[in-house]
C-alpha cells in the first residue's frame, strides 16, 4: 500500500485544458493526461530555468519526488507530440502558491 500524496504547491493555472494536432478529429485521436503537478514541475523546471532542488522546495516535495514528476512529465508531452495524442491537463486544483 502507498502512502497518501502531499498536497503540492501549484503557482499557476493552465490557460488551456488540451492539445492535439491539427486536422484530426478529436475522437480520433487517444489522450494522454498531464496531472497540474506535472504542468507546473514542467514549468518550474524548463520555463523558470530553476534546479531540480529549488524547484521541489517551491512545490513542497521531495527532490527525488520532484525528479519523478519531471521524468514522467516529460515523457508524457514526448509521447504525445511523437505519437500525435492529445494532451489533456487534468482540471483538479490541490493547493495554489499564488
Amino acid at each position: 500500500m502507498s502512502r497518501p500524496k502531499k498536497c503540492r504547491c501549484i503557482g499557476c493555472r493552465p490557460n488551456a485544458l488540451f492539445f492535439k494536432p491539427t486536422g484530426i478529429p478529436m475522437v480520433h485521436l487517444e489522450q494522454i493526461g498531464l496531472g497540474l503537478d506535472e504542468l507546473e514541475a514542467l514549468r518550474l523546471a524548463d520555463l523558470e530555468g530553476l534546479y531540480q532542488e529549488e524547484a521541489a522546495a517551491q512545490m513542497n516535495v521531495s527532490r527525488q519526488t520532484f525528479g519523478r514528476i519531471i521524468n514522467e512529465a516529460r515523457r508524457k508531452v514526448a509521447e504525445a507530440i511523437i505519437n500525435g495524442k492529445v494532451l489533456v491537463i487534468e482540471k483538479q486544483i490541490q493547493e495554489e502558491e499564488k
